[in-house]
């Protein structure tokens, strides 16, 4: 092989462009290299797909199929395998959160006639928390930076003609995992694909166990059970603090999720999937159950109960800290519906009527947010109804934010963000983004888009890179979006430093001099505005109504699509590796309305 120098052609082969792939995207693009994705939309695809890239290498992030022979053989492939060396199998996350491993990785490994049994080129391993994570948690978190480390390690060595990737049976005993099966045999321990058998749980056994299980299937499959009569997949799990209600019994409900009785206590679930095949969409569980609730009484917070104690299942928490307020905002997701947004608008209200100088709206480190909730819009019977209604509640969302002059607005997107929910915090005073989210500053689905973007999106980044955002449809790292002015500061990626650095910003924010300042500024500049904000809103509703109740760009099929999962039939031509010397120009995806007044 040729040493190509600094510059490398990169084709990213997957089975979906994830948050994971777009993290690594970013990252290669940042670092100099010609990066491409290629969808593993089948097996032909990949072929003809890779042959036109010829990339240098190719790597896969994220990918459930088998790489044709006809790729491998030719092309240096790395399978990006989460699990530690020896680990193989397609559900590797699951089995370990089950198990309750206390260590797991992450290995690059080159693909071979036999899935992930190939020879090593990195790895990296991580410990895991006591407490059950959730298994997108853990993808995201810990498996995501290892992963990360795992794909920059591969470059620097594919530009080494010397490197020679290691056998997985012939790696050094301190880069093995400290789990004996898979030290033994050469490393090598193939795990199944897990099934609702090895799923399967009882109503009679203890929280921690249940939680465990459902955590271990968060986002898919969900585990199946039974609730109120109705056969579900569960989901969202978080242990709670009623003891006493029967095993499997309804004991209560609180922001749509619902409180069932275990073996030695409760569990709060927040969304489930009916088991119907006909209805097959995650949902709030309260949506889901609708009439078999018909008796199960609201709960209220417990007395006394503090912002962050366990057990008191609550999506919105606000608390104090001297001159600094913090309104701490957890959707399953990042997806709002009208009552997320109602729930968050009222928080908004509490928070900015206190004496303090700052505000912090710090949403979680799963996803700050991802716009409306299409879920919810899919299964109700007036799906454009639906739609309208949820646009016009996380509107008022943002216009909150946009308006508030009392405080100094601190927009903390402590996760990766798309679409609306991108531009739900551009209207705070700072937006303070952690080190290696992902956002997606661009409506997709055949929207036009709103969340008052055609006013803060232009005077953020200028209104050419804001239109130009609009029409590549491409993500953008933390560290680019701050290069740009979407967001004003970047922390540390660690959650825990991520935080202690947010809490040092609000503190600086607060200096009642510098924060007088800021504040009387802003409200100058919203005076001075010389189109007002119901301006911006109107048109921008005005081309939604086209979209949502007109369905002019295919927003049904698009969200249809997007809630069922179904699987892509061909790779955008906006993600394909450039051919050599040939520059692509981008086309204009979205009507021609003026993105600023």
């Amino acid at each position: 092989m040729s040493l190509w120098g600094g510059n490398v052609r990169i084709l990213l082969l997957v089975t979906a462009f994830n948050g994971l792939t777009q993290r690594v995207w970013c990252s290669l693009r940042e670092a100099g290299h010609d990066v491409g994705v290629q969808l593993a939309t089948s097996a032909e695809d990949m072929i003809e797909g890779t042959r036109a890239a010829d990339p240098d290498l190719i790597i896969c992030p994220f990918l459930k199929d088998r790489v044709p022979a006809t790729v491998w053989q030719r092309w240096r492939t790395i399978i990006i395998h989460p699990g530690p060396v020896g680990d193989r199998g397609p559900s590797s996350l699951d089995w370990a959160i089950t198990e309750g491993a206390r260590q797991w990785g992450v290995t690059a490994l080159q693909a071979v006639e036999e899935m992930d049994a190939g020879p090593i080129w990195a790895t990296r391993t991580f410990p895991l928390p006591m407490a059950p994570p959730r298994k997108s948690s853990l993808y995201n978190g810990p498996v995501a930076d290892a992963a990360m480390e795992c794909v920059l390690e591969v470059v620097k060595k594919a530009v080494d003609p010397e490197f020679t990737p290691i056998p997985a049976e012939r790696m050094p005993t301190e880069a093995l995992p400290p789990q004996p099966e898979l030290r033994k045999e050469g490393g090598a321990r193939l795990r199944p694909l897990m099934r609702q058998d090895d799923r399967a749980f009882a109503w009679t056994e203890p929280t921690e166990h249940i939680v465990r299980r459902i955590r271990a299937a968060d986002g898919s499959p969900g585990v199946r059970t039974e609730i109120a009569g109705l056969p579900v997949f569960a989901y969202d799990a978080h242990p709670g603090l009623h003891r006493g209600g029967r095993p499997g019994e309804l004991i209560s409900r609180r922001q749509g999720a619902v409180l069932v009785g275990t073996g030695d206590g409760s569990i709060w679930l927040g969304h489930l999937r009916s088991a119907e095949k006909y209805r097959n969409i995650k949902l709030p569980a309260t949506t889901l159950l609708g009439a078999r609730l018909r008796g199960v009484p609201h709960s209220p917070l417990p007395p006394g109960s503090e912002p962050e104690s366990p057990g008191a299942y609550r999506q919105i928490r606000y608390r104090r800290s001297g001159r600094v307020g913090w309104l701490a905002f957890d959707f399953y997701n990042g997806a709002m519906a009208p009552g997320h947004c109602r729930r968050l608008l009222a928080g908004l209200k509490y928070a900015t009527a206190q004496d303090t100088d700052v505000l912090v709206l710090r949403g979680s480190t799963d996803a700050f947010s991802n716009g409306i909730h299409l879920n919810v819009i899919e299964a109700s019977t007036d799906p454009s109804g639906a739609a309208w209604a949820a646009i016009r509640a996380i509107n008022e969302v943002c216009r909150a934010i946009i308006t508030c002059s009392r405080q100094v607005v601190i927009a903390g997107y402590a996760g990766s963000a798309g679409a609306g929910g991108v531009m739900l915090g551009l209207g705070a005073d700072i937006v303070a983004a952690r080190e290696g989210i992902v956002l997606n500053p661009y409506y997709d689905m055949g929207l036009y888009g709103s969340e008052l973007h055609t006013f803060t999106l232009p005077r953020r980044v200028g209104p050419e890179q804001a239109q130009r955002l609009i029409d590549e449809k491409l993500p953008v790292s933390a560290s680019g979006a701050a290069t740009m002015g979407l967001v004003d500061e970047v922390g540390p990626r660690h959650p825990d430093a991520y935080g202690e650095w947010l809490t040092a910003l609000a503190e600086r924010q607060s200096d009642p001099r510098l924060a007088r300042v800021r504040r009387a500024a802003k409200a100058k500049r919203l005076a001075g505005e010389r189109v007002p904000l119901e301006v911006y809103e109107a048109r921008e509703l005005a081309e939604m109504s086209r979209d949502m109740f007109g369905d002019r760009s295919g927003f049904a099929a698009a969200r249809r699509d997007f809630v069922t999962k179904a699987r892509p039939g061909a790779t955008p031509p906006r993600l394909a590796l450039p051919v050599k010397g040939k520059v692509v120009p981008v086309a204009r995806v979205r009507p021609a309305v003026p993105i600023s007044a």
